[in-house]
This record gives C-alpha cells, sequence and structure tokens, in this order.
C-alpha cells in the first residue's frame, strides 16, 4: 500500500488504500445548476447594512448595472428587496467575439427591517455602481421621568 498515489499509473482502485483516488460522492446522483450561475450573482452581491443615530443605511456594490436595472421595493412593510437584472449585449452577425464571460444574471437581496424603520419615507440613490439606500427611523420617545415628592 502507498501512501503516494502514482501519478503514471491512472486512477487506482483499492477499497483497502484509505488513499485511493476512486472516492465515494453521495452527490454524483443529484442535479445541480451548472456551474452555480443561477446562484452566483446572489452571491456576489455584497450589502452593507449600518445603523446610525438618525436611520438604517443599505449599501450595495452593483458595477455596470444604470439605476433603471436596479428596483428597491417595500414588501409587507417591513422587509426590504433590492433587486436587479443585466442584460447580455445583442450579438451582431458581423462580430466574431473571442471570449464570452460576463452573462445575463439577475439578483435579489431581501432584508427584514426593525419595527422603528420609517418605510413611507425610504430614499435610495446610485452612484459609481454603489447603490445607496437609508430608511429612516422612527424617534423613541424617552420615558418622562416624574419626580414623586415622599411625605410624613
Amino acid at each position: 500500500m502507498s501512501l503516494i498515489p502514482s501519478l503514471f499509473g491512472g486512477r487506482r482502485s483499492n477499497v483497502y488504500d484509505p488513499f485511493s483516488l476512486d472516492v465515494w460522492d453521495p452527490f454524483k446522483d443529484f442535479s445541480f445548476p451548472e456551474s452555480g450561475r443561477e446562484n452566483s450573482a446572489f452571491v456576489s452581491t455584497r450589502v452593507d447594512w449600518k445603523e446610525t443615530p438618525e436611520a438604517h443605511v443599505f449599501r450595495a456594490d452593483i458595477p455596470g448595472l444604470k439605476k433603471e436595472e436596479v428596483k428597491v421595493e417595500i414588501e409587507d412593510d417591513n422587509v426590504l428587496q433590492i433587486s436587479g437584472e443585466r442584460n447580455v449585449e445583442k450579438e451582431d452577425k458581423n462580430d466574431r467575439w473571442h471570449r464570452v464571460e460576463r452573462s445575463s444574471e439577475k439578483f435579489l437581496r431581501r432584508f427584514r427591517l426593525p419595527e422603528n424603520a420609517k418605510v413611507d419615507k425610504v430614499k435610495a440613490s446610485m452612484e459609481n455602481g454603489v447603490l445607496t439606500v437609508t430608511v429612516p427611523k422612527e424617534e423613541v420617545k424617552k420615558a418622562e421621568v416624574k419626580a414623586i415628592e415622599i411625605s410624613g
């Protein structure tokens, strides 16, 4: 039994050799999306969420998209949804492509907003491929403390 798999002998199959190259794959019969293209945009859309005393601020990196290709929506009065789609360039029959790596992609990110969010005052802006969504917060009323004089 060798500790180093043979580089010249091709694939080895020995059930007693723990270093055999034939490894059982429990997922080989399952069908998964090809190369993860359907999920790649979900993973690549990064969003930062910070809370300031006045608002919740979301910043999303969305390079190469125009503001018309991005949607910002509020669902069920407490879910912020940011979505969009990048479309592939239309092919011209006279063009000769050498490499195509950019594809049509969709993305969708959802965030449950806290109770103090003013969903009717949400603002969004986009600059240099960064989408900024500002959700103002309601002012929390501080409990008024009244001193009671003790008699006696």
